[in-house]
């Protein structure tokens, strides 16, 4: 495994665990198509996508996959082996199987809950899953498995939710709501007040009292030399 293909799928690993909620072990849906190729290359999967992924790993399918790989007969028939060793998820789709593809993009519905890889060969079924947000892809390039880049979806996805332009009008409406009731805006406005409240003595206060003080000093003063004039002349 390559040192550059081991560091590119760790830098992808932290988009995901980081932005999506990843965790170990790491749930992996394969179709029928990644299976065969698998075969064809030689690749021990169980062996070597844990050590690709940097973490633990569950290998798994659906019935809709393995009845798919039954039908196409002799041809499949190495790849339907290998899939029947794998977890099998339980799908809608019991009594009436549909295609391994729809089948796994069924599985990814209402924001990928379950935290899904997928690992597909299927260019079709790639190209609809790179169209929802959080999901990563698996797939075979010669003999290696390659984790492919976030799609711009995803990349837009985490943007939008850095930017907070994903909270819904009504869910910051409540927010205020909460905010008045636990009375945070009420201690704001209180803490301005105290603000406004907060002062020295008002200076013209002093001087009037200085004023009269001075007043009242002259006037003794005053009242002193008429009294001292009075002895002199008697």
């Amino acid at each position: 495994m390559g040192v550059t293909r081991q560091k590119h799928a760790k830098k992808i690993m932290r988009f995901y665990k980081h932005n999506f909620q990843f965790r170990e072990p790491f749930q992996v849906l394969l179709d029928g198509t990644f299976c065969q190729a698998a075969l064809r290359n030689k690749i021990q999967i169980r062996e070597q996508l844990p050590g690709y992924l940097d973490g633990a790993t569950q290998l798994c399918t659906t019935r809709c996959v393995i009845k798919e790989l039954e039908s196409l007969g002799k041809a499949l028939y190495g790849a339907k082996l290998i899939a029947q060793r794998f977890q099998v998820r339980n799908c809608s789709h019991h009594k009436n199987p549909v295609s391994g593809s729809t089948c796994l993009l069924s599985m990814i519905e209402d924001g990928n809950p379950h935290h899904f890889f997928i690992a597909t060969q299927d260019q079709d079924l790639s190209n609809k899953v790179k169209k929802k947000p959080g999901i990563p892809l698996l797939f075979i390039i010669q003999n290696t498995m390659v984790l492919d880049k976030p799609s711009p979806k995803s990349l837009a996805f985490v943007q939008k939710l850095q930017t907070n332009q994903l909270v819904p009008e009504y869910q910051k409406q409540s927010i205020v709501e909460l905010k008045e009731k636990e009375g945070l805006v009420k201690q704001e406005g209180e803490k301005r007040r105290k603000r406004k409240r907060a002062g020295g003595p008002n200076p013209l206060s002093c001087l009037k009292k200085k004023k009269k003080k001075t007043q009242e000093g002259q006037e003794a003063s005053a009242e002193k030399k008429k009294r001292r004039k009075r002895k002199r002349n008697r």
